[in-house]
């Protein structure tokens, strides 16, 4: 019986989906924009994919540079870099798909916001998909505690800066894209709310 954790590791199962839909094939470079560990990237390095990654976070990225020397010994380290992603040092339209896995509602206000967001974007091809995963305040709308602007208290007890469909459906037509899904959102008990927003730049 195939190991499906070692196959796949703990992949995002909308990430996932998209693989399935075959919208992220053999060929496509793929960026992580906030790796973490790189949780998501372990059937990708598996499968050959040209991949690179990049977080802020320098303990992280060595733990994502260790996984793809143990999967993909010949993938350079420097393919996963210690940066933001606000300011990447990734070339404009580099990635033919950018991940954005659970990173945007790190943001500490607005301007923060659109920074990420913006250099996210930046390193995507025209033609590109991103996928972005983040929380919401859909569905848990009067759950949440606004501590200021967009930046909520969370009933799981977290701080997170959280969008909804109106701001994701203006930030699409803002950016140059259009929605290749309609907007996914769970509910985990009434803790907090993940919304799945996969869109392809024009």
């Amino acid at each position: 019986m195939r190991d499906l954790n070692q196959e796949f590791g703990e992949i995002d199962i909308y990430l996932f989906d998209q693989l399935l839909r075959k919208r992220i094939t053999p060929r496509m470079r793929i960026l992580d924009a906030g790796c973490g560990s790189g949780r998501n990237l372990v059937y990708l390095l598996r499968e050959g994919y040209e991949v690179f990654g990049a977080d802020a976070d320098p303990r992280a990225v060595n733990t994502t540079r260790r996984l793809a020397a143990s999967i993909a010994p010949t993938l350079p380290a420097d393919n996963f870099r210690q940066e933001p992603v606000e300011a990447m040092s990734f070339p404009d339209a580099f990635a033919d798909v950018v991940i954005s896995s659970a990173v945007l509602h790190f943001a500490s206000d607005d301007a923060n916001f659109r920074a990420m967001l913006t250099g996210t974007w930046r390193v995507l091809k025209p033609g590109g998909l991103l996928f972005c995963r983040l929380a919401s305040s859909i569905g848990i709308e009067n759950q949440v505690q606004r501590i200021a602007g967009r930046r909520f208290h969370l009933p799981d007890g977290s701080d997170r800066y959280l969008v909804d469909a109106p701001l994701l459906l203006q930030l699409t037509a803002e950016l140059g894209g259009h929605l290749v899904d309609p907007l996914k959102t769970t509910v985990v008990q009434d803790q907090r709310s993940m919304t799945t927003w996969v869109i392809r730049k024009d």
